[in-house]
């Protein structure tokens, strides 16, 4: 990954694409779930909250709300992908 000021792509599993559409995802969690993609692609996934994986530390785990109140949001940082992206893989509500 280069050192650049651009943040990279935010781009969602199947499965996370799944459950943004699903209409019974609370109304409630669209608002913090955007704002922690947003912040992810723009950190290029290094955001200060979130913890990675000891043995993949691409593999990376973020709060969701304060102290996590409202979940996790797991990700991957695929740096050598073409384009350099992230991937939102799960996200867990409370």
């Amino acid at each position: 990954m280069d050192d650049g000021p651009e943040g990279l792509p935010c781009v969602l599993s199947e499965d996370v694409t799944a459950f943004m559409t699903d209409p019974t995802l609370p109304i409630w969690a669209m608002g913090p779930i955007v704002a922690a993609m947003v912040e992810i692609g723009e950190t290029r996934g290094l955001v200060a909250a979130s913890t990675a994986a000891e043995d993949w530390p691409e593999c990376r785990l973020l709060p969701l709300g304060e102290d996590g109140a409202l979940g996790i949001i797991e990700y991957v940082i695929a740096k050598d992908a073409v384009p350099p992206q992230v991937i939102v893989t799960r996200i867990l509500l409370y």
